[in-house]
């Protein structure tokens, strides 16, 4: 069986694939102001939370707290600990569903507010965005491992 998922255009320029877990594609928001990751279940035709089975909604969740491991340990690598984690599931501007789950601090520039559409994105770079990713994979790699 093919699988006929493709990620939202505006995925594909602002963010960077990490790697494939069992439901999503894991991405790196390309904004070094924030450790950010994106997951989007790989799934045809969602936009909504109910649009997944049961299943894969508790798979999802966790995705999420994986996720969150994963953000925690890059905010660690920067020197900016990460003290909140932010959740969403918007969909306002790209309908596709995806979670987006970002490390907050309180120094961190935006803080209280939420960083959608906040300011501009300060770009990694590309040898800190390769950096970042292969991080990432490694660390994902080891986490599921275990």
């Amino acid at each position: 069986m093919t699988d006929p998922f493709k990620a939202d255009p505006a995925f594909e320029a602002g963010s960077t694939v990490v790697c494939d877990w069992p439901l999503c594609q894991v991405r790196l928001q390309d904004d070094a102001r924030f450790p950010w990751l994106i997951l989007i279940p790989r799934r045809a035709g969602l936009s909504e939370l109910e649009d997944l089975t049961a299943a894969d909604r508790a798979t999802l969740m966790e995705e999420v707290v994986r996720a969150g491991e994963l953000v925690r340990m890059l905010g660690e690598a920067a020197g900016r600990p990460v003290e909140k984690l932010n959740v969403g599931a918007l969909g306002n501007v790209t309908a596709q569903l995806h979670v987006h789950v970002v490390g907050r601090r309180p120094d961190d520039g935006l803080w209280p507010d939420p960083v959608w559409g906040r300011g501009s994105a300060l770009p990694w770079g590309a040898g800190a965005l390769q950096a970042a990713v292969s991080r990432l994979r490694q660390e994902a790699r080891r986490s599921s491992a275990g």
